[in-house]
């Protein structure tokens, strides 16, 4: 059994997106088994100490005994200290795996000092996309959001997802026709995600397309385990694991002002390849490249 950490970088706002909005990932994180019927993942979820200093299991993390972080960056800028964001570095240069996620323009920017995962996100005013071209406004519903904020869809609804050069091991998916996953749940402005410069064992894996502009955009990035650290993902919207995405009946924080759709009600296969993603990915980090169906 490996040790699953999910933590936000916020101090827990129950009117933020803090860690209980991220409940029915838990719970389908800690129904997965081994090849013995096992569980196959320990799961604790967390917020963020309060801000003013180091967070107790953050800046420390390499000295847990966590195989797996997977970090929901849902600060407006501020969710690391330096402490953190060495404890965690150190954490993947030991040979931790994690997943790191963030959203539109700045949210969750403090990532951006992480060992070679924080190099492939890109905001509006720490690391922007190297392509100028891209520095520019897609969600053009949502006016005070800046780029980047790729429209995908409306919270509840799903987006078509697709590959990106040879078939990555997150990607399978025994349950589709093509063998492939199809869909993750839309938001109506994800983050930029980028391969990480100079960095050989990072590479785009899957893209969306925006339902506004029909811009292609990277979805996720995956890293692979080297002389620098631990297997990783970097997601471009933490909303690919909320609980509002997958059922909008969860409820969001107020100040969510969009209108959701119902895709992922409608439409269960959605949610299955989403599901499917998630074990994937859950297991990969573990280095598991593909379970028996």
């Amino acid at each position: 059994m490996q040790n699953l950490l999910l933590q936000t970088t916020i101090e827990g706002d129950p009117d933020d997106w803090n860690i209980a909005r991220f409940s029915h990932l838990r719970v389908f994180l800690e129904g997965l088994r081994d090849d013995e019927g096992q569980p196959a993942f320990r799961v604790t979820a967390r917020d963020r100490d309060p801000l003013g200093k180091g967070d107790t299991v953050l800046s420390r993390l390499h000295e847990s005994d966590f195989d797996q972080l997977w970090l929901f960056a849902v600060d407006v800028g501020n969710g690391l200290t330096d402490a953190d964001c060495e404890g965690i570095s150190q954490f993947r240069r030991r040979g931790g795996s994690m997943l790191v996620t963030r959203d539109h323009m700045d949210l969750g920017s403090s990532i951006c000092t992480l060992a070679g995962v924080g190099a492939a996100h890109h905001f509006h005013t720490r690391n922007p996309d190297p392509d100028p071209s891209r520095c520019c406004i897609d969600d053009r519903v949502t006016t005070d959001i800046s780029w980047p904020n790729y429209h995908s869809g409306a919270n509840g609804d799903f987006q078509h997802v697709l590959p990106v050069g040879d078939v990555h091991p997150v990607l399978r998916d025994p349950y589709s026709e093509e063998g492939v996953i199809r869909y993750l749940p839309a938001h109506p402005h994800e983050g930029a995600v980028g391969a990480a410069p100079g960095d050989e064992t990072s590479r785009v894996i899957v893209q969306g397309r925006s339902q506004v502009t029909g811009r292609e955009f990277n979805v996720a990035v995956a890293f692979e385990q080297s002389g620098q650290g631990g297997r990783a993902i970097a997601q471009s919207t933490f909303h690919h694991f909320a609980d509002y995405n997958w059922d909008i009946a969860a409820g969001c924080p107020s100040f969510v002002s969009e209108a959701p759709g119902d895709g992922m009600i409608r439409f269960p296969e959605a949610l299955r390849s989403t599901h499917q993603y998630v074990q994937n990915v859950a297991f990969w980090l573990g280095g598991i490249d593909e379970r028996p169906v």
